[in-house]
């Protein structure tokens, strides 16, 4: 049986990817630092993903183990040697912590092997690429060089998307999904040995795919999310069914959809059709998924390439409108939640900072470029607001 590592056994990870590995008849093996749930997977055989919405079913997963990152540092690296695919679903701020343990894992590889296959499956462009650099500056403290980890690994970027909300409490190792998913990973590095996984998509160019699902899933649900807590509505479903919070995250998809179609060549009426088929995904009111699990880590999702200032800049540089994602970014300004570090931070900004600075700090824009003028704006109100 071939093996699969897996990083991150949370609720995407054993609800997503770590389900898909076990359909492909991967051996799976959960790596994570959460010692109840190391503990929690050991001791339960087998869990539930169940899917919830129109066609949804139950899919069970068994016939894993699970491997304590940071505690069993020598049984972690001997899982590692032995993996033919390797995932994560961690965060991108933590692939660097993850990066040493795969490097071990690849030094300790039996010559002759196959390529190990490593994938990031994370919210982010690109992610395996910095998965990657870091991979091979810590494979240089084993001695190998780049041709020496090129002989062991091939890395390969992804597209994921799922939505797996806040689970109930008590619910065990169980988790609740959509029906939905998208697993698109690019080919190229592979040649013609592609790991054999029916749930990916595999693509000869997976920038268009990248950004078409961050600046629309990624982009429309949080603006659902910071527009719908400004409106006072508890979930996304909620927010969604709200008239004046529908046509304003309609309103920024119409923004972002420009910019995709006029970027990628996407064809504009099955692109209108990906967009309703994720507003479908959002309304689904059988995922009560939370507008402040959402808008959790607003500083991240108002960072220079992410959701909202990414396709902003490129459609303000196009001189294209940037109206609805800037009423989007305005309601992320005012995103408050005291157990939240990065809300905690971005008040702190606001409040200590002169507008420029803190804009400049939040968006990563740079004072000359066309949309900066009008974030700054959206930064000094904020802060008179927050001021009192």
């Amino acid at each position: 049986m071939k093996q699969a590592v897996h990083f991150g056994a949370g609720n995407i990870g054993r609800g997503f990817v770590g389900l898909l590995l076990h359909e492909a008849g991967y051996g799976l093996v959960f790596a994570d630092v959460a010692e109840p749930l190391v503990d929690a997977l050991r001791s339960t055989p087998r869990y539930t993903v169940h899917e919830v919405g129109a066609g949804g079913r139950d899919h069970v997963v068994g016939d894993y183990t699970a491997v304590h990152s940071a505690a069993e540092p020598e049984e972690l690296t001997a899982r590692l040697a032995a993996a033919d695919v390797v995932t994560t679903a961690v965060g991108p701020s933590v692939l660097r912590f993850v990066a040493p343990a795969i490097a071990a894992g690849l030094a300790a590889r039996p010559a002759g092997e196959p390529r190990q296959a490593v994938m990031a499956c994370e919210n982010a462009i690109n992610a395996t690429d910095l998965l990657e650099e870091q991979v091979r500056a810590a494979a240089r403290e084993h001695g190998l060089d780049d041709a020496d980890v090129d002989a062991r690994a091939v890395f390969a970027n992804t597209a994921v998307d799922r939505i797996v909300p806040d689970q109930a409490p008590g619910g065990g190792l169980d988790v609740r999904v959509e029906p939905y998913y998208e697993w698109a990973v690019e080919s190229g590095p592979f040649g013609e040995a592609l790991p054999q996984i029916p749930g990916i998509t595999w693509v000869p160019a997976l920038a268009p795919y990248i950004e078409r699902k961050l600046f629309t899933v990624n982009t429309g649900h949080a603006a659902a999310a910071y527009l719908g807590r400004a409106a006072g509505r508890r979930t996304i479903a909620e927010a969604l069914a709200d008239p004046e919070v529908r046509a304003g995250v309609e309103a920024v998809l119409a923004e972002t959809s420009a910019l995709l179609v006029a970027k990628h060549g996407f064809d504009a009426a099955e692109h209108e059709r990906y967009v309703r088929k994720i507003l479908a995904r959002f309304a689904n009111d059988a995922l009560p998924d939370t507008v402040e699990r959402v808008g959790r880590a607003p500083l991240r999702k108002l960072g220079r390439h992410e959701r909202f200032v990414g396709p902003a800049a490129e459609l303000a540089e196009r001189g294209l409108g940037t109206e609805a994602l800037q009423r989007a970014m305005a309601a992320a300004l005012r995103f408050d939640a005291p157990s939240d570090p990065e809300a905690v931070r971005l008040g702190e900004l606001l409040e200590h900072r002169g507008a420029a600075e803190a804009a400049r700090e939040i968006t990563g824009l740079e004072p000359q470029h066309p949309l900066f003028p009008r974030l700054e704006a959206l930064v000094a109100e904020a802060a008179r607001e927050r001021r009192g």
